[in-house]
């Protein structure tokens, strides 16, 4: 993963709402949450929640999957993976002192 794109992903879970959306999607699993459930969840109006969704989606955290009339959202673990991965990647690249494996 990129700086920009690990940037990119942390800015968007810097929100609040954001981050309880991804934080419950996460918790929900592989199967993800209907709108709807989040929208009872999270007590926010409608139009807010599909924004923050939208942000989310945009940078590959959370997909969108249409079943009949219902739209559930499902955390993208892949990315938090790559975005964990990157943390980890970079810990103590610096230190002098870090033993050789």
């Amino acid at each position: 993963m990129e700086i920009s794109q690990a940037a990119n992903a942390f800015k968007e879970l810097g929100h609040p709402t954001r981050l309880n959306i991804f934080s419950l999607l996460v918790k929900a699993g592989y199967k993800g949450l209907p709108v709807g459930r989040l929208q009872e969840c999270l007590q926010v109006p409608n139009s807010t929640l599909s924004h923050h969704i939208a942000k989310l989606t945009s940078v590959g955290l959370v997909q969108q999957e249409r079943d009949g009339r219902v739209l559930n959202c499902i955390a993208q673990y892949p990315s938090l993976n790559a975005l964990i991965d990157f943390l980890q990647d970079e810990c103590c690249v610096h230190d002098q002192t870090k033993q050789a494996k």
